[in-house]
């Protein structure tokens, strides 16, 4: 067949399953464009790029496969930047793919619209790789590494392909296309290494820190807490990996003192798919004398790390491991639990009532979408329960703001026929308030959740605590139910829980987006 760099392209990503793509067409990538109904790809355009950059990586982490983001040359591929670090950080697997200047473009520039001055090197520097693609037939090849990676037995991160925007209209002659990248079968750490791994957990005391790279041992996780009467502590990104009302929960807590405490004084802590790193503690990690690592990536320190998939993996470590004895070593457990449920509430106590009507309204399998807002991480991920079945989203390491509203189209695109609601601020949601008319468009029935408190409260708070006089943090709050109005999306303000609850209700039955304005104090 005789096919044009675009045509090659988006044959490789159906080939590889990709029916979605999020991205906004420019001058330099229309050839991708043109061909993606032909293929079934259906396309979403956010207002901005960062937009399509949060709604593919909330995709990736509702589906599980790869995000898709189709950019332009330059400044639309920069707009998705920010949202690559995100991935980056949260282990996300995004494919970002973009035209670049043409082959024999000079070195020294040349003035020509959107150019960059090294685009695939500046994009290489954020995240996992990123390769240009100079020939025709290198684009498919360079698809299926591409996927190779994303769906392979290696730590999910994001990938760049750049073609050259003169590639993407060249025409050649292609025979088949290169064999499909496979999803690489789950495998389990080496067995020698498991068993000397499961003779440190037969005596003593032991703490389970699940994070996201345990989202699929969901099962498993909760079996060998049950086995070890381990309580089991979650990073962010592995909220509700085990049941937030089971009674070896301790949560989202790695950063409240109680657990932390748990964690510095039991004998072995087994961290399965978590960095344990500054970003989940907030603060710097616990010295922890004894850790068992159930991780894909090797390069993590511990006693025993066991490098594999966390699924087969901690079920051979439990098949290592004895029935449990008379003796309930997770008999402190409900102390813990206790300690760590008094400093959360104390914490969160101003959100508390509202995020109970909200917990009331939701499904149990409900996806919540949440951005880096005190109501949210003081709040939501500590103390509003969810289990396996549900899902929250939350830009964890990297902390970028904006997340909650584009990730949440992104959620709902991928999982249409369960609940999906955004939790933000005023300050978050004004980083992606144009998102609302590509909400609007797609007739989304999607509550959005802002929690109202007049600019930046978590960098006021640091400002006054420091001494300073707040600077830069305090806005006027414009008037978002008009605004949602203003987008094709209803709005409203709700002053108590009552009113925060019925609104939901009815916003999660519209067939528009909403917008549910809750007031409150600045701190």
């Amino acid at each position: 067949m005789t096919l044009s760099g675009g045509h090659a392209l988006v044959r490789s990503l159906a080939a590889h399953g990709v029916d979605h793509v999020f991205g906004i067409p420019g001058m330099h990538n229309l050839e991708i464009y043109s061909w993606l109904g032909t293929y079934g790809i259906a396309q979403t355009a956010p207002r901005h790029e960062q937009g399509a950059g949060y709604a593919a990586d909330a995709y990736a982490r509702t589906t599980g496969r790869p995000g898709v983001v189709v950019t332009t040359t330059g400044p639309g591929l920069l707009n998705a930047a920010t949202a690559a670090a995100q991935a980056y950080s949260d282990s996300v697997p995004l494919l970002l793919v973009s035209p670049g200047m043409p082959v024999r473009h000079p070195a020294t520039g040349g003035g020509r619209l959107h150019e960059t001055k090294d685009q695939s090197r500046a994009l290489g520097a954020i995240v996992e790789r990123s390769h240009r693609a100079t020939t025709v037939a290198a684009v498919e090849t360079a698809v299926a590494r591409a996927f190779g990676f994303l769906t392979g037995r290696e730590r999910p991160r994001p990938v760049h392909i750049e073609i050259p925007h003169d590639v993407i209209i060249e025409r050649a002659d292609l025979g088949a296309a290169p064999p499909l990248a496979r999803p690489v079968p789950a495998a389990a750490a080496p067995r020698s290494r498991i068993e000397a791994a499961a003779r440190t957990l037969l005596h003593g005391t032991a703490t389970i820190v699940a994070g996201g790279g345990s989202r699929g041992a969901a099962a498993e996780v909760a079996a060998l807490a049950e086995l070890l009467g381990a309580p089991v502590v979650t990073t962010a990104n592995g909220k509700g990996v085990l049941s937030e009302r089971h009674p070896l929960s301790l949560g989202v807590g790695l950063h409240l003192p109680a657990v932390r405490a748990r964690l510095e004084t039991c004998d072995v802590v087994v961290a399965i798919g978590t960095e344990l790193a500054e970003a989940d503690f907030w603060c710097d990690p616990p010295a922890l004398a004894n850790v068992v690592r159930v991780d894909l990536d090797p390069g993590h320190g511990g006693r025993h790390v066991l490098t594999g998939d966390a699924a087969p993996t901690v079920r051979a470590l439990i098949e290592c491991l004895p029935p449990p004895g008379r003796r309930a070593r997770g008999a402190d457990v409900p102390l813990v639990r206790r300690a760590r449920d008094a400093r959360a509430r104390e914490q969160g106590r101003r959100w508390l009532a509202g995020l109970a009507a909200v917990r009331a309204e939701l499904a149990a399998d409900a996806i919540i979408t949440s951005d880096s807002a005190m109501a949210c991480y003081y709040g939501a991920l500590p103390n509003l329960p969810i289990g396996p079945e549900g899902r929250y989203l939350h830009p964890t390491g990297y902390g970028t703001l904006g997340y909650a509203l584009p990730a949440a189209i992104g959620a709902k695109i991928a999982a249409p026929g369960r609940q999906v609601v955004a939790l933000s601020g005023d300050g978050g949601l004004q980083f992606a308030v144009g998102e609302l008319a590509t909400a609007a468009g797609l007739g989304l029935p999607l509550p959005v959740v802002v929690f109202d408190n007049g600019g930046y409260g978590e960098i006021r708070a640091e400002m006054l605590a420091r001494g300073d006089v707040p600077r830069g943090v305090d806005h006027r709050t414009p008037d978002l139910p008009a605004i949602a109005e203003a987008y094709g999306c209803a709005g409203t303000v709700a002053p108590d829980p009552a009113a925060l609850g019925e609104a939901l209700r009815h916003a999660l039955r519209r067939p528009r987006p909403t917008v549910i304005v809750v007031p409150e104090e600045a701190p």
